[in-house]
């Protein structure tokens, strides 16, 4: 097999059927294991094969054989991964429903006149875990999406950025309302992108900064801003982020910080919401990145161009 050859289709094709029949990634391996032990077994026992030619024909069939188990072994993961995705994918979808009649009850409840101020409370507090649900559920999805090859997609119109900002602070401030958020935003500023996707993201930026920041320390959102780009900057005090981990911050399912709360659990982030916020940012044409030191804490920056073009 020479090294330019293309891709086996036997190969792939061994890896589909052995996935369809339920068998381990270890199970495929060993199957080219006994293969090659079984083989130069059998060259080793054949007299007709004692020639000078023989250690390259072995180490040209040792080469094939790696080959098509590197092949074979990539085609099965990239099908388990693919089949992963879709399921998650149709399991966030799946949960959209029921957990829409959640927050529209919980919702119900709370602006109602007539309810016991025990059962208002009650509401309230199911009212804000289901938002937090459904924040993680739009995350998981679109986790998936850009997962299964796809872009995140937006589409963008003429809208006012701070009240979008006042309206996703004031969300927040209503979840966590012990901590102080404080906003610095201009009186209005136009800009033509993603609503919706932008609030994702700045909702994303501000519960990460309030989730592994100092309880006794406001967060801040600042949004400046040029003729051609929007500067967007999201601090909060607090333990600073290794330099080592700055880096792999953005990337999904890594654990990228520990603290320890008040109350003694542990907080914890696999990193989804942090890579959903790049990628929205991307997919305007602009750039985030983040630094962290003991001087001026944490601090997510977000650039974008004022007119973004839809994906």
């Amino acid at each position: 097999m020479g090294k330019h050859d293309p891709v086996d289709p036997a190969a792939t094709s061994h890896a589909e059927l052995r996935l369809q029949s339920g068998y381990t990634v270890v199970q495929l391996v060993s199957e080219f294991c006994v293969l090659r032990s079984s083989v130069l077994t059998l060259w080793g026992r054949d007299p007709g094969v004692k020639s000078a030619a023989d250690p390259a024909d072995i180490i040209r069939f040792n080469e094939a054989v790696d080959r098509a188990l590197t092949e074979s072994v990539a085609r099965y993961q990239h099908l388990v991964e693919q089949s992963q995705n879709m399921f998650l994918a149709i399991l966030g979808h799946d949960l959209r429903n029921p957990l829409g009649t959640l927050v529209a009850g919980s919702s119900y409840i709370v602006q109602a006149t007539d309810m016991p101020q025990k059962y208002v409370l009650l509401a309230t507090r199911m009212f804000s875990t289901a938002k937090r649900m459904s924040k993680l559920i739009n995350d998981l999805i679109d986790f998936t999406r850009t997962h299964l090859g796809r872009s995140i997609p937006i589409q963008t119109r003429q809208v006012d950025l701070a009240a979008v900002c006042e309206q996703v602070v004031n969300e927040l401030r209503t979840c966590h309302a012990e901590r102080l958020i404080e906003l610095h935003v201009p009186p209005r500023l136009d800009a033509t992108l993603d609503e919706g996707r932008i609030a994702q993201m700045l909702s994303n930026l501000i519960g990460n900064a309030l989730q592994y920041g100092s309880e006794d320390a406001p967060v801040k959102l600042s949004v400046t801003s040029s003729d051609d780009d929007i500067f967007i900057a999201v601090n909060n005090r607090g333990p600073i982020i290794p330099p080592d981990k700055i880096s792999d911050i953005f990337d999904p399912m890594v654990r990228v910080a520990t603290n320890v709360s008040t109350d003694g659990t542990e907080r914890t982030s696999l990193g989804i919401g942090l890579y959903i916020s790049r990628e929205i940012v991307h997919a305007h044409g602009g750039q985030i990145r983040a630094a962290s030191n003991a001087v001026d804490g944490t601090t997510f920056s977000v650039t974008i161009p004022r007119c973004a073009n839809a994906a």
